[in-house]
């Protein structure tokens, strides 16, 4: 993208959200970012256990009937993004830009390769060598196990759901799942990859909401929290049941 106008990226940072009520703030937010309510922007937050399936409806790879899942505490979601069934859980780090893509000059083949960027550049900080997936392997793998899932929806330009990269999840959960649709293939953490010391979640959250930032030419990320979001009426329209 051309030009030198400052480029704010607004991060919300809004800690552990139902899937549920962050798929209807993204809903909101992307008809507001379209109507031009609001300017680009990412949450940043980790879900509760929850398996998610795209919009090709992959049933087939859940490999426990849907009652013995959410008999392990587990919420069960379909939804309209791209991508096959995943999990997320809590010390997963999941971002889900609202960005408009024209705005931004990209289209969705390298939106799709910034989301990789931005997990790949934040493994190498704790020296774990990540790379994007190989032809039919989706999001981001070390060696051949899996670190970073991308799952993404792009209507009239508009993006929603994002990434969900691996802290330090219970990895229990991805044995009931053929994660995104490819067998025999393991699924790993920063946790179990690095051989360094990890800081608080917060700060990976963080480090991924900067690297996010950079790829996508934002010159600058102006962080929101909670009850910031709160304040302007958008965590309360998620939450509602």
């Amino acid at each position: 993208m051309s030009g030198g106008a400052r480029r704010v990226l607004e991060a919300w940072k809004l800690g552990l959200v139902r899937y549920g009520d962050a798929l209807r703030l993204q809903e909101r937010l992307v008809a507001d970012r379209r109507a031009g309510r609001v300017s680009d922007l990412v949450l940043s937050l980790q879900h509760p256990p929850t398996y998610t399936l795209g919009k090709r409806r992959t049933d087939h790879n859940l490999l426990l009937p849907e009652v013995e899942l959410r008999g392990l505490g587990a919420e069960i979601h379909r939804t309209e993004r791209g991508g096959d069934v995943t999990f997320h859980g809590p010390r997963q780090a999941v971002l889900y830009p609202i960005l408009s893509l024209r705005t931004i000059g990209l289209g969705a083949r390298r939106y799709v390769e910034g989301l990789e960027s931005a997990m790949i550049e934040v493994a190498a900080l704790y020296g774990v060598k990540a790379r994007p997936g190989a032809a039919g392997e989706t999001g981001v793998w070390v060696g051949d196990r899996k670190i970073g899932a991308i799952g993404v929806r792009i209507s009239s330009g508009f993006t929603c759901h994002g990434l969900a990269f691996n802290i330090d999840p219970d990895l229990g959960y991805f044995k009931h799942i053929v994660p995104c649709g490819i067998a025999d293939k393991e699924v790993t953490s920063l946790r179990r990859e690095a051989a360094v010391e990890l800081p608080p979640d917060e700060a990976i959250h963080d480090q991924l909401v900067q690297s996010l930032a950079r790829t996508f030419f934002f010159s600058d990320v102006e962080v929101k929290d909670e009850s910031e979001c709160a304040d302007m009426v958008c965590l309360s329209a998620a939450t509602q049941s």
